[in-house]
């Protein structure tokens, strides 16, 4: 957010401006006929052996699947449909192993978040040759540290079937199932070449898993708002992703109308892209910590945290604040205090439950929830970092 400068005469000056915004290529397709383009992309790349990664939801949409399996054509080498929510590491370790048995140079997903973090984990896998511990980020002299990874990585292009902010991201994260561990691997070598936005495969996921992708879109442009970093074109991105989410969430239905779900997924591109130049908030690395121990998915607990960290804000994001009300509610005051009223109103409309006893959370496991909030790369970017004993009191609140 701009901010201005005033000196001791008085008078007011517009504070420099100081920006390093880097957008890496990114073709985007949108329509019934976008995956008549997908041909075209694989050849202009020169992919000839091309492995299809879905989850096991899609080989019941014979339809769906044999339209983005007729568009890859001769090029299909192999397909990996052992996907799984939480990308749980036996899952990214097979898809890789494929990759490497079919000498693959592309990947094509097709489905929702979890298919697309196990396809670009897999990637990372398959190229870098070694163990998972050795590629995530670690925590080193207190300091979390992203491993540099080195090897080429084969093209992904990406299907969705949710609007889910993933398709934007260099990043995923894999988790141990024994131990609950969460390795987070960061490649932007490993981003998707493009995505290819089809009505008739959004209409194909339930309206629970679209709502959950669709609110993990509207926390991240919310608490992007409050990063406090001047990027007028992330900002951009962020407010319209915000009156996007307003106007086509309550859209969301059991059958999902594929217009509206292409809407949710242009603007969880957005969203996705401009948290990339300005960061997240506190409820991100929550909501990964406290997603697998719910009976909902990383969205929705996401989307609940959203009050409770923007209240813990107070004062240090107060101008981002006002942006998320101007975004949510043109008619309000713009106060920070009304943009909290702004995205409770969206909850309510949603569906969304208001405390984490109600989604299954033991209150139990809160302190150990803590600890994994403290080693999750994306805590790193907040604009007000919680303390351990903030941290266990704004939880408590929102159990």
């Amino acid at each position: 957010m701009a901010e201005s400068i005033h000196d001791g005469a008085g008078a007011t000056r517009v504070r420099p401006v100081s920006l390093r915004h880097i957008a890496p290529s990114y073709r985007t397709y949108a329509g019934g006929r976008s995956l008549t383009a997908l041909g075209k992309e694989l050849d202009r790349a020169g992919s000839e052996r091309v492995v299809l990664i879905c989850g096991a939801s899609m080989l019941k949409q014979d339809a769906e699947l044999d339209m983005v399996q007729s568009a890859i054509g001769k090029r299909l080498a192999g397909r990996f449909s052992d996907t799984r929510e939480h990308s749980p590491l036996t899952s990214v370790e097979a898809a890789a192993r494929m990759l490497d048995e079919r000498e693959a140079d592309a990947v094509v997903v097709l489905g929702g978040g979890s298919a697309v973090v196990t396809a670009r984990a897999a990637v990372i896998l398959s190229a870098e040759q070694r163990p998972v511990k050795e590629l995530a980020t670690r925590r080193e002299n207190g300091a979390l540290v992203s491993v540099r990874l080195e090897a080429p990585k084969i093209t992904q292009w990406i299907v969705p079937s949710t609007p889910t902010t993933a398709y934007a991201k260099a990043g995923a994260a894999v988790r141990d199932p024994e131990t609950g561990e969460r390795f987070a691997l960061f490649d932007p070598k490993a981003r998707a070449a493009g995505v290819f936005m089809h009505p008739t495969v959004a209409a194909t996921a339930p309206g629970r898993l679209v709502r959950g992708s669709a609110l993990n879109a509207f926390g991240m442009a919310v608490d992007g708002l409050q990063s406090g970093v001047d990027d007028p074109l992330a900002e951009a991105q962020l407010r319209h992703a915000l009156r996007m989410l307003r106007q086509w969430l309550p859209r969301i239905e059991d059958e999902l109308d594929g217009e509206v779900g292409v809407r949710l997924m242009l603007a969880a591109l957005l969203a996705g892209q401009a948290s990339d130049h300005v960061g997240t908030g506190l409820a991100q690395p929550i909501s990964h910590a406290l997603g697998p121990r719910s009976a909902v998915g990383n969205g929705v607990v996401e989307a609940m945290m959203l009050p409770h960290t923007m209240r813990f804000n107070l004062g240090r994001t107060d101008a981002g604040l006002a942006a998320v009300a101007e975004a949510l509610d043109p008619a309000g005051n713009g106060s920070p205090e009304s943009a909290i009223a702004a995205v409770m109103d969206v909850l309510r409309e949603s569906g969304v439950p208001l405390r984490l006893r109600d989604v299954g959370v033991d209150r139990q496991s809160l302190d150990e929830v803590i600890q994994h909030v403290a080693d999750d790369w994306s805590a790193t970017t907040v604009p007000r970092p919680a303390q351990h004993d903030e941290l266990h009191d704004l939880l408590t609140v929102a159990w």
